[in-house]
C-alpha cells in the first residue's frame, strides 16, 4: 500500500529547499494548484473512458499526463519556463464562451494562484512524488482525502489563513444536527476550503444515495461562494475528491450582491456556514443592505444575507462569535430580525479556544428555521474535556465531545449544562442573546487592568521597602 502521508511529507521537505517559497501558506498554495491539476487530469481520464464524446477543456499539451507524468520529462529552467510562461498564461485565458463549466473552473483557479517555486529541478522532484498517487484508485483517493484534511488543517497555523478552516468536529456536528436531505439545496456563502459542503456530501451519500440518479441530484444541489483564491481552489479540489465532477463554488464575495436582488429562485433549503468574523467588509459592501442593517462587521452582514437566502421552512446551522450576540444599534436590529423572521431554537456555547491559534474569541453554534418567530431559545454550554485547559493545534476539539449534546437534542431538559430563555426575557433585555449559564456558580471576578496595575505598584513599593531595610542592616 502506498504511504500517501510519507509522499506529502517528502513533497513538503523538497519545497522547503526552494528559495521562492516563504512560509506554510505559500507552500500550501503551491501544492494546491499542482494537486488540483493532477486530480483534474485523473478525472478527465476517467470521464474519457466512460464517455467517448467527452473532451477535456484543457488543451492537450497542457494536460498533466502530457508534461508532468513522465519522471524523465522536462526539468530545470525548461520546466520553469513552461509553467510560468505557457501553463499559467494559457490556463488563465481559457475560452469560457463555450459555456463549459469545467473550463471556467480551471480559469478561475489559475487566475487567482501562483507558481512560487524558483527551482525547476526541485519542481520536477515534487511532480514526480505527486505522480505516485493515483486519484482514480478508490483506495488512494480515500487515503488522500484524509491527508488533504490535514493539509487544510495546517492553514490554521499559516498566518491569517486559519479563517478558512473550520474544525472537522464542528462541521460534522452542525451537519448531523441540521441533517440535509437528498434534493435539498445546501449552500455555504463563505465556504472557505469546503468543510461544510464535504460534510454534507458525506452525510447525504451515507444515508440516501443509492444509484446514479441520486448521485446526479447530489452533484447539482451543493453550492458555495468563496472570495479568496487559495481557499476557493482548495474547496474545488476538496469537492472533486468527493466525486463532485463540476463543483458549484463561485469565486466571488457573497456580500457584493444587492440583498434585494435575491429572489425566490435563488433561495435555498439549508445553510451551513462559518462566516468570517472579527474583520471589516470591503468599502461600499454594506450599501448592498438596507440602511437599518448597515455595518462594517462581516459576521453581522452575513447573518442578514443568510436569512434572506433561506426559503420558508429553510434550516440553518452557523458559527457566530459572542460579539454578534450582544450590542446596541445595528447589532440589536439584526438580532431582532433573526428572532422575528426565524425560530432560533438552539445556541451551543463553545469554549473560546476552539479556533486557536487563528482566533481566541468565544464562539457559538446557532440553529434556526425560517418562517416562524422565536418563542424560546435553548442554550447548551459545551465544556472542555476534564483536565484540559484549552484546545490547541495538538489537542483540537473532537467529534465525540458532542455526544452528550446529541443525546440531549431530541429529549431536552434543563441540566447543569443547558437552560432555556423565553422570547419575552430576551426582548426585555434588548434582544441580548449573550446569556450566561444560570446553573453555574458565579466565578470569582478577575481584577480589572487598573486594579492589576495598583496591585503591582503596591508589590514594588513593598519590595523597595524591604530592600532598603536590608541595605541598612547590612551597613
Amino acid at each position: 500500500m502506498i504511504n500517501i502521508s510519507g509522499i506529502i511529507k517528502s513533497i513538503q521537505n523538497i519545497m522547503r529547499q526552494d528559495k521562492g517559497l516563504n512560509g506554510d501558506a505559500q507552500r500550501i498554495e503551491q501544492l494546491g494548484w499542482m494537486i488540483f491539476l493532477k486530480i483534474f487530469d485523473d478525472k478527465d481520464i476517467e470521464m474519457e473512458l466512460l464517455n467517448d464524446d467527452y473532451i477535456s477543456p484543457i488543451p492537450t499539451d497542457l494536460q498533466w499526463r502530457n508534461w508532468a507524468s513522465d519522471d524523465e520529462g522536462i526539468t530545470g529552467d525548461e520546466l520553469l519556463d513552461f509553467i510560468n510562461n505557457k501553463l499559467f498564461t494559457e490556463l488563465k485565458t481559457l475560452p469560457s464562451a463555450i459555456n463549459n463549466k469545467r473550463a471556467l473552473l480551471i480559469k478561475e483557479v489559475f487566475e487567482g494562484n501562483n507558481n512560487y517555486m524558483k527551482s525547476g529541478t526541485l519542481l520536477r522532484q515534487v511532480i514526480n512524488k505527486l505522480n505516485e498517487i493515483d486519484f482514480n484508485s478508490s483506495e488512494d483517493k480515500h487515503l488522500f482525502g484524509e491527508i488533504y484534511e490535514t493539509i487544510l488543517k495546517e492553514l490554521q497555523s499559516a498566518g491569517n489563513s486559519g479563517e478558512f478552516y473550520t474544525p472537522r468536529a464542528i462541521t460534522q456536528f452542525i451537519t448531523n444536527m441540521v441533517a440535509p436531505k437528498l434534493g435539498e439545496i445546501v449552500f455555504d456563502p463563505a465556504c472557505g476550503t469546503g468543510g461544510f459542503l464535504t460534510s454534507t456530501i458525506e452525510h447525504i451519500r451515507s444515508n440516501e444515495v443509492k444509484n446514479i440518479e441520486d448521485r446526479e441530484i447530489l452533484q447539482n444541489t451543493i453550492k458555495g461562494i468563496e472570495l479568496k483564491p487559495l481557499p476557493h481552489m482548495l474547496a474545488i479540489t476538496n469537492l472533486i475528491l468527493h466525486d463532485i465532477e463540476v463543483p458549484n463554488i463561485i469565486y466571488d464575495d457573497a456580500l457584493s450582491k444587492e440583498i434585494s436582488s435575491i429572489r425566490q429562485k435563488d433561495r435555498v433549503d439549508v445553510i451551513l456556514a462559518n462566516p468570517p468574523f472579527g474583520g471589516t467588509v470591503a468599502d461600499g459592501m454594506e450599501t448592498n443592505f438596507p440602511t437599518n442593517y448597515r455595518t462594517k462587521e462581516s459576521a453581522d452582514l452575513f447573518l442578514i444575507l443568510m436569512i434572506q437566502y433561506l426559503k420558508n421552512n429553510g434550516r440553518a446551522g452557523i458559527v457566530l462569535p459572542d460579539g454578534s450576540l450582544t450590542g446596541d444599534g445595528v447589532k440589536q436590529r439584526i438580532r431582532k430580525k433573526l428572532l422575528t423572521d426565524c425560530n432560533l431554537h438552539t445556541i451551543i456555547r463553545l469554549p473560546n479556544s476552539v479556533f486557536q491559534p487563528y482566533a481566541s474569541v468565544a464562539t457559538n453554534l446557532l440553529f434556526f428555521t425560517k418562517g416562524t418567530p422565536t418563542k424560546e431559545v435553548w442554550y447548551y454550554e459545551h465544556k472542555l474535556p476534564i483536565s484540559q485547559k484549552s484546545y490547541s493545534k495538538t489537542k483540537p476539539i473532537k467529534v465525540s465531545e458532542f455526544n452528550p449534546i446529541k443525546e440531549w437534542w431530541n429529549n431536552r431538559e434543563e441540566n447543569e449544562s443547558s437552560w432555556r430563555v423565553s422570547i419575552d426575557t430576551i426582548k426585555n433585555n434588548g434582544y441580548n442573546l449573550d446569556i450566561k449559564n444560570p446553573h453555574k456558580e458565579d466565578e470569582e471576578e478577575l481584577p480589572s487592568s487598573s486594579e492589576l496595575l495598583e496591585m503591582l505598584h503596591q508589590s514594588f513599593t513593598k519590595s523597595d521597602e524591604l530592600l532598603n531595610k536590608l541595605k541598612k542592616e547590612l551597613i
